[in-house]
C-alpha cells in the first residue's frame, strides 16, 4: 500500500546519540533536560516568547483553553471542517461549540460568518489552520478585539508555516500544534501551546503537571499532559532535519500540482509559506476515486468527512455551514511524505485521470 503519510524519523544512530544521556541518568520524565533543550529550540525556531510542551496535540488544546479561564457553559465559534479534537476539547472544557462556516478557497474559517455567530454568550472564537492553510488572521483578530474575545488557534496543521513573515503558531492570543505521527513535523506523539503571555506560563504548567507545585503543595485540579524525554530528544533530531523534509515535500506537492492540472486544491491565501502537510484536493467524483485508488493500492484519506457538526454528538449545536459540507463532500487528501517516489505520484495521478 501507498499510505496518506508516514512517519519521518532522524537516523537512527542520530537519535540514540541524543538519548544516551538518558540511560546514564534514568531520567525520562518530569521536564528534564532534553525537555528544555526542545522548549528553547522551538522558541528560537518559531519565533514565539513561550511554547509550553505536551504529550499530546489535544491535551495542548485543552490545556489551554483551561488556562484561559473562559466561563462555563459559554460559547466558542469553531468550524466542522476539522478533526473531532478540536470541538471535543471545547465540549470536554464545558464550553458550546457553535460552528461558524468555511472559505471554499483554502477552508478555513470564514470571519463573515465566525462574526454572525459571535454573541453576548461567546468567550472565544477557536478557528482551524485546516492542512496547513492560515486563516484570514486580521479579520479574525479584528473580530475578537472588538468584541472583546479570546483568539486561539487550533494549529496542529501548521508548524513551519509562515504568514507574512511570521510563524502561523505566533498568532492569535495562542496556537496549539500537533506532532503526531502523521504530522510535518513529529515527536512520535506530543504537542505544544505557543503563546506570548507571560501569564500564562504557570497555568499551562499546572494544567499538565497536577497542580503540583513542588512536593508538598498542589494548587488545584490539574491533568498530567507532560512531554517526556524520549519525545523530547526525538523533537530535537527532528528538528534539525525539518528544512529538508519540507522542501522534499514541496517538490512532491508541485508534481501533483503539474500532473493534475484540471483538480482543485484548496491552497493558501497570499502571504502564506506552507509547509505542504496535506494534498487536499475536491472531486465531484470523490467515492469513485477513493475507491478505484484503494484498488491500486493507494491509501487516500478523506479529511475531513463527515464535518463535524454532523456527527451524532454535536447536531445540538447551532451553525449553518453549507460550504463546509460541501467541501467535505469532495475532499480526498492525496499521499504526501518524505520518501514517496516521484513514479508512486504519478501512478497515483495517473489513477485518478483514469476516473476523470
Amino acid at each position: 500500500m501507498i499510505y496518506v503519510t508516514k512517519t519521518y524519523l532522524p537516523p537512527f544512530e542520530e537519535y540514540c546519540n541524543e538519548i544516551r544521556g538518558l540511560w546514564e541518568s534514568s531520567t525520562v520524565s518530569n521536564m528534564g533536560p532534553e525537555h528544555e533543550a526542545f522548549a528553547g529550540a522551538l522558541e528560537k525556531y518559531l519565533g514565539v516568547r513561550h511554547v509550553s510542551l505536551f504529550a499530546n496535540g489535544h491535551l495542548a488544546l485543552e490545556a489551554v483553553l483551561r488556562a484561559l479561564d473562559l466561563p462555563s457553559g459559554s460559547e466558542v465559534v469553531t468550524t466542522p471542517l476539522t478533526f473531532p479534537s478540536t470541538v471535543n476539547a471545547i465540549i470536554r472544557c464545558g464550553l458550546v461549540p457553535v460552528f461558524a462556516d468555511v472559505l471554499a478557497s483554502d477552508g478555513t474559517m470564514d470571519p463573515a460568518s465566525a462574526e454572525k455567530l459571535a454573541g453576548p454568550r461567546t468567550s472565544a472564537i477557536l478557528p482551524v489552520q485546516v492542512y496547513g492553510n492560515v486563516c484570514d488572521d486580521e479579520a479574525l483578530r479584528a473580530l475578537a478585539s472588538t468584541r472583546g474575545l479570546r483568539l486561539v488557534y487550533d494549529a496542529a496543521h501548521a508548524f513551519g508555516v509562515r504568514y507574512r513573515g511570521v510563524s502561523a503558531l505566533a498568532l492569535g492570543d495562542a496556537s496549539a500544534v500537533s506532532f503526531h505521527a502523521t504530522k510535518v513535523f513529529s515527536t512520535a506523539e506530543g504537542g505544544a501551546v505557543c503563546f506570548g503571555d507571560d501569564g500564562l506560563v504557570q497555568r499551562l504548567i499546572d494544567e499538565k503537571n497536577f497542580g503540583i507545585r513542588g512536593y508538598e503543595n498542589c494548587v488545584g485540579a490539574g491533568g498530567n499532559g507532560k512531554m517526556n524525554e524520549l519525545q523530547a530528544a526525538m523533537g530535537i533530531c527532528n528538528l534539525r532535519h525539518l528544512d529538508e523534509v519540507l522542501q522534499e515535500r514541496r517538490r512532491l506537492y508541485e508534481l501533483y500540482r503539474e500532473l493534475l492540472p484540471e483538480v482543485r486544491f484548496l491552497e493558501p491565501r497570499e502571504g502564506v509559506e506552507p509547509n505542504w502537510a496535506y494534498v487536499p484536493a475536491v472531486f465531484k467524483n470523490r467515492d469513485a476515486v477513493y475507491d478505484r485508488l484503494m484498488e491500486a493500492g493507494v491509501m487516500a484519506r478523506k479529511y475531513f468527512y463527515p464535518p463535524v457538526n454532523e456527527l451524532p454528538y454535536c447536531r445540538e449545536y447551532r451553525g449553518c455551514t453549507p460550504v463546509a459540507s460541501a467541501i467535505s463532500q469532495g475532499i480526498l487528501c492525496l499521499p504526501l511524505y518524505p520518501g514517496l517516489a516521484p513514479e508512486e505520484v504519478e501512478k497515483i495521478c495517473s489513477v485518478i485521470k483514469f476516473c476523470s
